[in-house]
């Protein structure tokens, strides 16, 4: 660039003469720029210019951009600009309220040309219209401003991300509308509250009112907040209490599981590759998702101690402690040996607690009703508790943190956790 750079002094300040590019001739009329340098020494001059030519060009990316009917992508373009000309954005009326001085500078950098340029206007003095950016279109813009939680999730887990949070914001439109966001209203959050109180009295659980109105929130705010829309979101104080003792999912009982999922045939019309799932679970605690999760060399068969490997490929894990290595014993070693691909009918697809859940209830084999599949994974950790085996075992084989402090060293070898499940097992 240092051939390209033409420096002439004007009085006791350096400026920078540059030609401008054909692709901005439509929002810079001139075809030559003078561009002060605030500078008396032209070797300093010469070091500032390349900075100077770069914030210039990416002004004149932002009026480029807001040649456009989308008003979000205007309104965007106009922050851009502010920027690129060392403004911070501020909204027409915060701009009036500036000290004199800074109002008119702002005032003097929009008429710099000799005439008021609008896209200027715009970005400097805060007059750009805010984009009326409605409920449904703030959940298109989420997909897209969120795209990283989506990194390494697999298409079912993709499907599993979006679909609660559609159902929550459809929820929420069937009770509001489908209104613009600087509209949203405390009367329109209490009424989406109100909605689900009574839903609450028809059997719902306060966990999933919470969790719709969590999605609704995550989503307005984040939208609010990339988007730089300055709004207050009406939110705060809308949950509502839960019982920890209703949501958890009981264990099964040891007799249970030994005299009648374990019983001979008990299982037999349940279909092989869900049959296997479930006596998999029975002596690794692995989540349900997890079993059917593994690809094939996930599953060690010929390794001197069995195991499966549980790490995030083809699919995230729940957090980083589940990233885990588990021995097999007993049934769950069997299962693996009758399937030892894994189980492809199941792998990343949210069916099999479903399946299993149906043909446990339709055939008598749930403990009490409250009982699901998942209920196999407590009991594992209670047979682990009850045999006195060590915490840090027991929470690396589940994927648990380690409650408030860092794991260090190795943990138990394959050959020890083997041999103290191996005393537990089915």
């Amino acid at each position: 660039m240092g051939k390209q750079i033409k420096l002439k002094k004007r009085g006791d300040t350096f400026h920078m003469v540059r030609h401008v590019p054909v692709r901005y001739r439509s929002v810079e009329p001139r075809k030559e720029v003078w561009i002060t340098l605030r500078l008396d020494s032209e070797s300093l001059a010469r070091q500032k210019a390349e900075q100077v030519w770069l914030k210039t060009i990416a002004a004149w990316e932002a009026k480029l951009a807001g040649d456009t009917g989308d008003a979000e992508k205007a309104f965007e373009a106009a922050h851009n600009l502010a920027q690129a000309r060392g403004y911070r954005w501020l909204t027409a009326s915060e701009v009036a309220k500036l000290p004199r001085e800074e109002l008119f500078d702002r005032v003097a950098a929009v008429t710099a040309n000799d005439q008021p340029d609008r896209k200027e206007a715009k970005a400097l003095l805060g007059v750009a219209k805010e984009p009326a950016i409605t409920v449904k279109r703030a959940l298109e813009l989420y997909w897209e401003l969120a795209a990283e939680k989506s990194i390494g999730k697999s298409d079912d887990q993709i499907r599993r991300w979006k679909n609660p949070r559609i159902k929550a914001m459809n929820n929420f439109i069937k009770v509001v509308g489908n209104k613009a966001l600087s509209e949203i209203t405390r009367d329109d959050m209490l009424d989406f509250r109100d909605w689900w109180s009574k839903h609450l009295a028809k059997g719902m659980t306060a966990n999933s009112a919470n969790k719709d109105i969590g999605y609704v929130e995550s989503t307005l705010r984040l939208v609010e907040e990339k988007k730089r829309l300055g709004l207050i979101l009406p939110f705060g104080k809308l949950t509502f209490s839960e019982d920890d003792d209703d949501r958890k999912r009981p264990a099964f009982s040891e007799t249970w599981i030994k005299d009648k999922l374990l019983a001979k045939g008990a299982l037999d019309k349940l279909n092989a590759e869900a049959r296997a799932v479930v006596h998999a679970i029975v002596n690794t605690g692995a989540r349900p998702s997890e079993i059917v999760g593994l690809l094939p060399h996930h599953i060690r068969l010929n390794h001197d101690v069995p195991h499966i490997e549980i790490k995030a490929e083809g699919k995230q894990t729940k957090n980083k402690p589940s990233r885990r290595v588990i021995p097999l014993v007993g049934v769950s070693l069997e299962a693996f040996r009758q399937f030892p691909k894994g189980f492809p009918t199941y792998r990343f697809k949210d069916r099999i607690s479903d399946t299993v859940n149906k043909f446990l209830r339709e055939n008598g084999l749930l403990e009490t009703e409250e009982h699901t599949l998942y209920g196999l994974r407590h009991s594992f950790e209670d047979r682990m508790l009850h045999a006195k085996i060590d915490e840090r075992v027991r929470r690396d084989l589940m994927g648990h943190s380690l409650a408030g402090r860092e794991r260090y060293g190795a943990g138990a070898t394959l050959v020890h956790a083997r041999d103290l499940l191996a005393a537990i097992a089915h």
